[in-house]
This record gives C-alpha cells, structure tokens and sequence, in this order.
C-alpha cells in the first residue's frame, strides 16, 4: 500500500531521485506505484530487496513466473538458514519491477546484501528469515526476531500505521489504511499529480522518525546506509533521475544527505556467508499475517481482488461468495448477492466509510447469505478472503539438483504441487500410483513432508494408500536442505537412510526406518538398515522394546509382500524377533505397578496382532517381483515356521493368565486373547474367571482382571450381554466386595465399563437389574426340559420369540415352503386345525433346532424337511417318511384345482408374514 514518498530535490523532478515509500503488499499502493512511474519516467527502479538477485530479474517478465512468488536466499552450506522477499500481484515492489521489464527500464535490488542479512540472522528462528521480516518491518512496524535481540527491545518497536491511524482517530489501523490508501481512487478518478500522495506520507513518516528514532529496528540505519550507497551508485550509472520503491518508514532516512565515509564506516566488518538466490512459488495464505510472516497481511486474497476488479470491486465479490457458497450446497440465489450488496453498501454509509470495505462485506454475507450464522463466513474467509493460490517459476530458475529432479518426476507422475489441502488415493497395482507413494515415502523420509498418511475412507487393503497432499513454499528450503544428501530423490533418500540408521537410539527406530525403506523401495539401503536391526535385536535384551519393534517389523513383511519386495531376510528378523519375545515376556510381566501394566498390555496388544500377520501363509515371488502392469505375482507356499508361531504365542498367553504375580489387568487381557483365538474350551473362561474373583483376590486385582478381559472396544461387553456365566460371576463378585475396598476398585470398573456403546450398556443395566439367573430365566423358559441350549445361554430356549423370527430367516435364506405343496395339502380338505399345528410346529421344531448350528446349508436342509413335514401334517395329520411325503405331493398336484374353495386352502396358502406368524404362534402354544 501507498507510503510517503520525496524526491531528491523536493519536486519529483529530473533533478533527484523519486522515492517512492510504500506499504508492502497493498492493492492501492501498487496503482499509485505504477501511476507516478508511468508520469515520472525514471531512467532506472531501484527496489528494497537482496542485491544478489539482479540476475534474476529477467525472468520476472516470462509468461510462466506468475505470481505470487518469493525471492530465497539460503547459505549454500547450510540451507537451513533462508530468508524470502514474497511478492504478490499486487504487491507495489512487484508492479515496479514488471513495469520496468515492459518499459526496458534497468531495475536493481538495493537492500542489504543476503550474504550480510543471513550471517547476521544465525540461530534465528522463523521460515522467512530475518532479512525478509526485517525488510516488511521497515514497511509496517511489525515485530520480527533478531539474532540476540531481547523482548524488551522488541517491545518498544513502533508500528507507524498503526500511530498513523491512531492520530487520525481510528481504533483499527488496517481500517484507516483502508479508507485512506485503498479506497483512493476507487470511484475510477486520477489524481492530478500521481507523486502527492507519496509526498504526504513521506511527510507524515518524517515527523515519526523525529519522535522515534529507528522505532526500535536496530539494523535499520545499516540496512539504510547501504541503500545510500546503491542508490549514488545507480545515480552514477544511470543518472541523478531514479525511482527508488521501498518501505515508507525508510524514506526520510533516505532522503537525507549524509556522508558516504560515514555509511561505509557503518558496513565494516559485517559477518558474511555464501549465499545463493533463486524464485520460489509462494502462496496466499503464506501472505497472510497469521502465518508468522512480519510484513503480512489479514486479508490477502481481499487486497488481490481489489487490485484485479476493473470496477464495481463489492458486486464482484459478492458474486464469487455466491460461487463458493454454491459449491458447499449453499442455498445462495442472485436476490442473495444483490439484497448483500446493497447491505453492505448502506453498512458502509451508516459508518461514515467511503467505500463497502471487507469488513462490510463479511457482515452482509452472514446475515443475507448465511441467516446469521457464522458458518458460512468462516468459509469466505478460508477460501477467499485469505484463499490458496500457489504461484509459479520458471523451470529455467536457479535450482538445486534435487529440485530439477524432483519437478522432473512430478511432470512425470502427473502430480502437481497444490497449495489447497486435498486428499489422493493410490492404488498400488497401478504403475503410476505405484511411483507416486514411492515419491511421497522417499519425501518424508528427507523430512519433506509434502504429503502426510491418512486413515483410507474407503478400503482397508494394504494395496491402497491414502494421502493428504499440501504443498508449502517452506517446502523449497527444505528441499534445498536436503541437496546435501545426494542430487537425485532415490540417492538422496538412500543417504539419509544409512545414516539415520547409524544414528538410531532406538531398536524401534531402526525397526520403523526398515519399514519406510521398504514403503519407499530403498534397495541400496534396506540391506544396511537390515544389518544395523540385526545387531540391535541380538543385543538389546528389553522384552518392551523388542515388543515395540515386532509391529512394524511385521508391517514391512507385509508391505513387502503387497509391493513385489522381497522380504526373506525381514521375515527371517522378524521370527527371531517373535521368539526373543515369547521367551522374555512372561518373567517381563511379573512384579510390574499400575503403569507398567498397562504399557504391558499395549506391548501383549501389538504382539498379538504382530503375531496374527506373522503367521499367515506367505507366497514365494519371482525375482523381478511384480508383472510389468504392477500387479503382485502369486507363486508357491512358502516353507516358514509360521506353522507352530501360533501355538507358541499361545502358550506364552496361558502361561502369563495363569501365573498369580502378573497384574490382573495383564492376566484378564492374555485370558481373552486367548478366548477370541480359540484356544479356551468351553469351560476354559469361566474357570479362569473364577479364579480371578474369588474371595481370595484383592479387590483391586480382581478389578484389573475384568478390565483386561472385558474392557475396551473390542466386543468385551457383548461378551458380558450373551454369556449368562460370565455376567453372574461378575455380579457375584461385585456383591462380595468389602465396602472398604468398594471405592477402590470403583473407578477401574467405571473406566472399563464407560467405553461400551450405549446399548451394550443399557441392556447390561437391565440384567444386572434383574439378577443374572432371572434374566436368564425370563429369557429362557424352560419347555419339558428336553431342550439343551449352547453353553452360556441359560436353561432353555423360548421357542415364542423364536419362533417370531422365522418367517424373516425363511425369506433371507430363501427356504420358504414351496406354494405347490401347501395347495396340494389344503385341496386334500383332511387336515385339520391340530392337524396343521402340529404340522406347523414339526416345522418350528426343527427350524429352532437347526438355528443352533451356524451352518448355512444345515439350515436349508432343515427348513426343507420341516417344510414337508408340515405339510404333511396338514394333510394326514400325522408324519410320513420323506420319500413317501414326496410322492404324496406329485400325487395331489394334480388335483390342485378341485377343493380350492375350502377353508384351509384359502387361510393356509396365504404368503403374508403375518399369517405365518399365527401359525408359529399356534405352534408354540
């Protein structure tokens, strides 16, 4: 935005220099910048910034620089340390240096040089550097680090906007700034001399550095006096008659005449590095004064409409609103956009403003678009007002080697860099997606973290990956940082891998680093990582770390099998690995505290889960690993000893749920591992469960038993819902604990208890209500005793309730009676209503009997034969062999016609389910 601006001589003439103050990054600056250049003519621009970039400058006017971009610079040895000079469409610097391009007007950089600013900045913190912070400071008065500065310098810092806006009587400096620079000149009017607004701020500034000195920027005379010595030097080179643009706080330093001896003596002994200069995208949001940066923005995606709407800039807005609003199902018609501009238009009135400014907009959108919420504002802001627009370089800009092989595989993999967060799906069976997730693990694994591991929405194979991709301009420095391990991507990731293997602390992090080499395809590095995980599992004795590492040693197997890898030598660590930790776990869980316990527990969890992958059967592969199309080759078993890992495992699980010195939360968790696997009999849970609540245990102990074994989201409370036993036995335990001990065990049993879902919950409350053997009974009459049910379920079976579901099972498993047999039985007219009760409930008999076997064919071939034997009933009254049952039934299908007025045909070949119904109920009664 528009700053104070002088000239040498006072006039603006040929006589002096113009110097043009600014205020970085704003839309009315950057109009009145190329006004007074396009009326003063300067036979060069000299602008605020690194004098290093000079060569760069013709590239500023190829088609495909499009801004925003950045200028970085970084030390060559160590490219952490990079600052960056962003310019924006409408930044003021940017439309100079265009407009010297077009008008093949010389433009040089006359800030302090990179090779000082960076030198000088050592330890900083900050993306941007303190030279890029430093140069917006001067421009706006914001705070930026400095190397050794302390807070109380920093606090005294001046924001000259901000006294500016405070003088002429404003509470907000932006908005001042608003009304005085960018709404100037927005009704399409020029001003009659392009150079007065700069004179009068420059004015203005003046008097600030009077009362204030340096405002608190204490590099700013050195800045300042190099920017002298440019400046005689461009008046040497080109003539008194140059334009200077710059931040207005540095103009009346500027404009006075001092001594070059002196400005030189101020220069001396500045500490100095290499440093290189190159173009960089930059982004809207990295704009944004949020984002850290010290000349930032609120409103960057605002000020760049502004500065590309010809007129009517608020309709114009208000119309992309619409856009985006309609894009997210907003209900936003054109009477929308017309009643929030007349909104905000009357707003801008009522407050005295001369224009609808962002503010006004954001008030007519909530409460026109919007109906007074907050969402969709929130939305504008994000995607407008602030918005993700990512610049663009020229592929012919200074890069390092890895940048230029990295844009090249990009092209190649049709993955462009976005600045809008969104979200990729790979399939690894395609070559293409194949070589984007290698590019992806080979980035992150440089620390470049370009795309970040999401949770897939949509399949859990190990074949599809998901990303969510995002690309920063921060991700430019940490490429070039990364230039130092190799020039390519695959050399510079196998590198980084070596060495961090060497460096590892941690078995588990040589064990994750085997993993990403192998998601990343690092066949140079996979065999040193895999020798350096070797020596750490043989002497690393810790059951808690070999028991961290087995999961995603697991993992890599896996994956290896998924990608075409060969994963023999991983496979055969990871069998090591499993063995070292069934011999050491179980004296590792002896004699542990509540905490240890419970990181215990998460070790047997992932153990278990580590061991469940590691058992299953694996196919050998071909050398080449994959088909041309990507897709895995299957091939042979293979002979592993993944045959006995299970039983072994599950040795090791009843050895620790039967020994009395392990924590009852680590015995009830090794007891239901072992339930779920299969390994427990019938009566195996119930008597270890028994055992643990017995009035011998301690209270406390018996609560971290149940916690273990029925705690967590892992069906424990469904357990407790289906298995009378098992709930008894808790509720007995429950009554015997001692009231001294009760508050004890109360919170463990909340705390298991609370993660089951609603539902389980209340129907537990019920029974619990209830008493375990009531509800048992109330669930489970008892018939003539003849009935036995599945161990765990009570007594009986209520054959009323289910009788009551096998109309639905008989539609489901498609085994209703067939509609010939039942017209043949009724046109018979011989059954009677006992008759076709008792046929009917043959049919619920043996439908109830068979829903006890979990076999879908035993349950058609019992629906079938008590489809006949009902049928049969109906007919005879009394139950016939099947054979005989059949040839009865071809018999009368042919009288099908005759007798179809009877009673029975019409009531008993009824399809509802209501009717079917009755006749269960009949049945059961």
């Amino acid at each position: 935005m528009t700053g104070g601006g002088l000239t040498g001589g006072g006039a603006g003439g040929a006589d002096g220099p113009v110097l043009l103050g600014v205020r970085h990054h704003g839309p009315g600056s950057a109009r009145a910048v190329r006004a007074a250049l396009e009326q003063s003519r300067p036979g060069a621009v000299l602008i605020e910034g690194p004098p290093e970039a000079d060569a760069l400058v013709p590239l500023a006017a190829q088609e495909t620089m499009r801004p925003p971009v950045a200028l970085l610079a970084h030390v060559l040895d160590d490219p952490g340390r990079a600052a960056f000079w962003p310019f924006a469409e409408f930044s003021p610097e940017w439309v100079a240096l265009r407009w010297a391009q077009e008008h093949r007007v010389p433009v040089r950089f006359i800030d302090l040089p990179a090779a000082h600013s960076l030198a000088m900045t050592e330890g900083a913190e900050g993306a941007e550097g303190a030279e890029g912070a430093e140069g917006a400071e001067g421009a706006e008065g914001e705070a930026a680090k400095e190397d050794g500065g302390d807070g109380d310098a920093a606090d005294i810092r001046v924001d000259p906007i901000g006294v500016l806006a405070a003088t002429a009587g404003y509470d907000d400096a932006e908005r001042w700034w608003e009304d005085v620079v960018e709404h100037r000149g927005a009704d399409g009017r020029a001003e009659a001399d392009a150079l007065a607004p700069f004179a009068a701020l420059a004015e203005a500034m003046g008097a600030l550095r009077e009362a204030y000195g340096d405002g608190g920027h204490r590099r700013d005379p050195v800045r300042e006096a190099h920017m002298r010595l440019r400046m005689r030097a461009a008046q040497s080179e080109f003539g008194d008659h140059v334009a200077v643009v710059c931040g207005a706080w540095h103009v009346p330093a500027l404009a006075r005449r001092g001594a070059v001896a002196a400005d030189r003596q101020l220069l001396k002994g500045l500490p100095k590095v290499k440093a290189a200069v190159t173009w960089v995208p930059w982004t809207h949001r990295r704009l944004a004064r949020r984002s850290g940066y010290g000349a930032g923005i609120a409103s960057p995606g605002w000020y760049g409409h502004l500065f590309s709407a010809p007129d009517r800039p608020v309709e114009r807005w208000m119309t992309k609103v619409a856009g985006v609003l309609r894009e997210e199902d907003y209900a936003v018609s054109s009477a929308h956009v017309i009643e929030a501009v007349r909104l905000a238009e009357g707003l801008a009135a009522v407050r005295g403003r001369p224009h609808a400014g962002l503010v006004e907009a954001d008030d007519a959108i909530r409460a026109v678009m919007g109906d007074g919420s907050a969402a969709p504002s929130s939305l504008i802001h994000d995607r407008l007002v602030v918005g993700d627009v990512l610049g663009e370089v020229p592929e012919d800009a200074p890069a390092v080697p890895l940048q230029r092989d990295l844009a090249r595989i990009q092209r190649m993999l049709r993955l462009k860099p976005e600045a809008l967060e969104r979200e990729a799906e790979l399939d690894l069976r395609k070559e293409t997606d194949a070589g984007r997730s290698r590019l992806l693990h080979r980035l992150r694994l440089l620390g470049i973290p370009w795309g970040e591991p999401t949770r897939s929405r949509g399949s859990t194979g190990t074949f599809r990956e998901t990303w969510r991709l995002r690309w920063e301009p921060e991700l430019s420095v940490r490429v070039a940082e990364a230039g130092i391990w190799g020039t390519t991507v695959l050399s510079a990731a196998t590198a980084k891998a070596v060495s961090d293997a060497a460096g590892a602390a941690s078995l588990a992090e040589v064990t994750a680093l085997a993993e990403r080499c192998l998601l990343a395809e690092l066949p140079d590095a996979l065999p040193v990582v895999m020798r350096v995980l070797s020596d750490r599992a043989a002497l690393d004795a810790d059951v808690g770390h070999l028991a961290q590492a087995l999961p995603a040693l697991v993992r890599s197997v896996r994956y290896g099998d998924v990608r075409g890898t060969d994963g023999a030598a991983l496979r055969e660590v990871a069998f090591g690995l499993a063995e070292r930790v069934f011999v050491g776990l179980p004296p590792a869980c002896v004699g542990l505290d509540a905490d240890g316990a419970a990181e215990m527990r998460g070790h047997l969890d992932a153990t278990h889960g580590a061991v469940g992958l590691l058992g299953q059967p694996v196919t050998t592969r071909p050398v080449a690993g994959r088909l041309a199309t990507g897709r895995p080759v299957t091939g042979v078993p293979e002979a592993a000893p993944a045959a006995g890992l299970r039983s072994r495992w599950a040795g090791v699980l009843r050895s620790v749920a039967g020994r009395d010195t392990v924590p009852g939360l680590i015995r009830g968790r090794a007891s239901r591992l072992l339930l779920d696997d299969g390994e427990l009999g019938e009566e195996g849970a119930e008597h270890l469960m028994g055992l643990a609540l017995s009035p011998g245990t301690p209270p406390a102990d018996a609560a971290g038993w149940i916690e273990g074994f029925v705690g967590g989201g892992d069906g424990g409370g469904m357990l407790l819902v289906h298995d009378a036993r098992l709930l008894a036995l808790v509720d007995g335990w429950l009554t015997r604990v001692p009231a001294a001990a009760f508050t004890d065990v109360l919170p463990l049993l909340r705390r298991t208890f609370a993660e089951y879902e609603a539902g389980v919950r209340r129907t537990l409350g019920e029974l619990a209500r209830r008493g375990p053997a009531a509800s048992t009974a109330a669930r489970h009459p008892a018939d003539d005793g003849t009935d036995a049910a599945a161990p765990g379920f009570g007594p009986g079976l209520d054959r009323d309730r289910a009788a009551a579901v096998l109309p639905t099972l008989s539609l489901l498993l498609g085994c209703s009676r067939r509609e010939g047999d039942r017209e043949a039985g009724t046109a018979t007219g011989t059954g009677t209503d006992a008759d076709a009760d008792a046929g009917t409930g043959a049919w619920a008999d043996a439908a109830i009997d068979s829903a006890a076997d979990n076999d879908a064919d035993a349950h058609a071939d019992a629906y079938a034969q008590a489809d006949l034997d009902a049928d049969t009933g109906a007919r005879s009254g009394r139950a016939q062999d099947s054979t005989s049952h059949s040839d009865t039934t071809a018999s009368n299908g042919k009288s099908n016609g005759r007798g179809s007025g009877d009673r029975h045909h019409s009531e008993g070949n009824t399809n509802t389910a209501s009717s079917n119904t009755n006749s269960l109920a009949g049945a059961g009664r």
